[in-house]
């Protein structure tokens, strides 16, 4: 059975039977879990391993676990600082936080890959300018070419713990102030300026690290009329064609305001599938999954296929051996010494 192109959510910390039919049905190829389907890692491991054994090849299993303010998952996980922690550190002492980085994408990754989950949406490749509501420390740094090197470390992290990397949010989320989640920002700048900028970093990686990219919610008015995540013109011509990725491109939440623009849920679905992605993600409004299953005609598609089959995780640690272990402990150390925080404590 093939990976179908959306991405769903559950409501709770176990599979109901609609929710298990859905997760059946052949549209479906992932599952993105938030904050309300975890109590526990063994309940959320409980519950990986009941999405895993509907289907196979498995569904794709998902998560946002940056660290800072989007960590869905805390008690019993190392509390990550956000990673523009790391970027204080840059300038000064570069090598040290090149080292940093590379240790908490594994621990980050590892601990995930402990309790089932296939992939974070990580890392974040925007900058930081300061001016945008949503993004922020949630950045490595505002140089370009800083971010791509410790996002680079980063996912190496991510592979020693057999996590794929989905960069995020193409071309660049940092430069506008509106919250994509409440409404459609709107970026002026020229291409010309982001090719230099907002862009270099998904350009650097995309080739060879990036497994998958998330587009943006938003109109950059001098390149396209259309949102970047519903854009050919981004996801073909730019990230494809002239970028060169080859990996698996996966929407923003069709839920969020910033894909209002496009229409109900099946014309966001479609529209976002028409220009290039190859999943979509569909959450918190579950008669709008069904709305999707019920009116999305698509067919099977072997590249789309092998895309999405590269985002599952491999060869994920126990539980036991990976907090037993010497670098489980370092790099949970290591955390406290570059992001102090009084609360944080080990597991």
């Amino acid at each position: 059975m093939t990976l179908g192109p959306l991405m769903v959510d559950v409501l709770g910390l176990e599979l109901s039977e609609q929710e298990r039919d859905i997760l059946r049905h052949p549209l479906v190829g992932g599952v993105i879990l938030f904050s309300r389907n975890y109590e526990s890692p063994e309940q959320v491991a409980a519950l990986t391993a009941s999405i895993r054994a509907l289907r196979e090849p498995h569904l794709i299993i998902s998560v946002d676990h940056e660290g800072g303010r989007v960590q869905r998952f805390r008690t019993g996980f190392t509390r990550l600082p956000p990673i523009g922690s790391l970027g204080k550190h840059y300038k000064q002492h570069p090598q040290q936080t090149l080292e940093y980085a590379e240790k908490t994408g594994w621990l980050m990754a590892a601990e995930l890959r402990a309790v089932g989950v296939d992939f974070s949406f990580a890392p974040v490749l925007d900058l930081d300018y300061g001016v945008s509501e949503i993004i922020g420390d949630r950045a490595f740094h505002r140089d370009p070419e800083a971010v791509a090197s410790m996002a680079y470390a980063y996912i190496q992290g991510m592979k020693r713990a057999w996590m794929p990397a989905v960069g995020k949010h193409f071309p660049g989320h940092g430069a506008v102030e509106v919250d994509s989640h409440l409404g459609l920002p709107v970026d002026s700048r020229h291409f010309e300026d982001m090719i230099k900028a907002d862009i270099l970093p998904f350009s650097r990686l995309c080739k060879t690290e990036l497994a998958g990219i998330m587009p943006a919610h938003i109109v950059y008015e001098q390149c396209d009329s259309l949102p970047a995540g519903f854009s050919p013109y981004w996801i073909k011509e730019i990230l494809r064609d002239r970028l060169g990725f080859q990996g698996a491109v996966l929407s923003d939440d069709l839920s969020m305001e910033g894909a209002a623009i496009m229409g109900n849920s099946l014309e966001r679905a479609e529209a976002a599938l028409d220009a290039g992605c190859d999943m979509v993600l569909v959450c918190n409004k579950p008669e709008s999954v069904i709305q999707v299953i019920d009116g999305l005609k698509v067919k099977d598609d072997a590249l789309r296929h092998m895309r999405l089959v590269r985002l599952h995780g491999r060869h994920g640690m126990e539980r036991e051996e990976l907090f037993a272990s010497e670098e489980w402990k370092e790099a949970a150390n290591m955390i406290l010494e570059y992001a102090p925080d009084p609360e944080r404590t080990l597991i």
